[in-house]
């Protein structure tokens, strides 16, 4: 059902995208998307005040023995304090939304299949698990 709900998806992606079909105007637009997500959470930040940045180093136990990938996540830090607001939650969720129209535009001129990428994806997180880094 889920790659349905996908398949459906990129092909609605596809009857809608008329007038800008060039793969030059797909990826500007994506890069440009990826752009106004990132805006809108530091207007989040700067504007609003809903969510705050609380950044500093990342502390890791001093004795590497004693630790695990699990104590390690919880090591870790995210440096954002509180919670988006409802505008802002919508704003970014509108981004995010776009992005993903962009993204499955670009799967589409390249004859590429977002479920089967996301598969592939979330099979080498399974197969890696804890251990993949980026």
């Amino acid at each position: 059902m889920k790659d349905v709900i996908f398949d459906d998806f990129q092909n609605t992606v596809n009857d809608s995208l008329i007038r800008h079909k060039s793969i030059l105007d797909i990826i500007t637009k994506f890069q440009e998307s990826n752009g106004r997500i990132n805006r809108a959470v530091a207007k989040s930040i700067t504007s609003c005040g809903c969510i705050n940045v609380n950044a500093k180093k990342q502390q890791i136990p001093e004795d590497n023995d004693d630790i695990n990938i699990e104590s390690l996540k919880n090591c870790l830090k995210t440096h954002i304090d509180g919670n988006l607001c409802d505008n802002c939650r919508e704003v970014i969720e509108r981004e995010i939304g776009n992005n993903l129209f962009y993204l499955t535009s670009l799967c589409n001129i390249l004859d590429l299949n977002l479920y089967d990428i996301l598969i592939k994806e979330y099979d080498k997180i399974n197969t890696l698990g804890k251990y993949t880094f980026r």
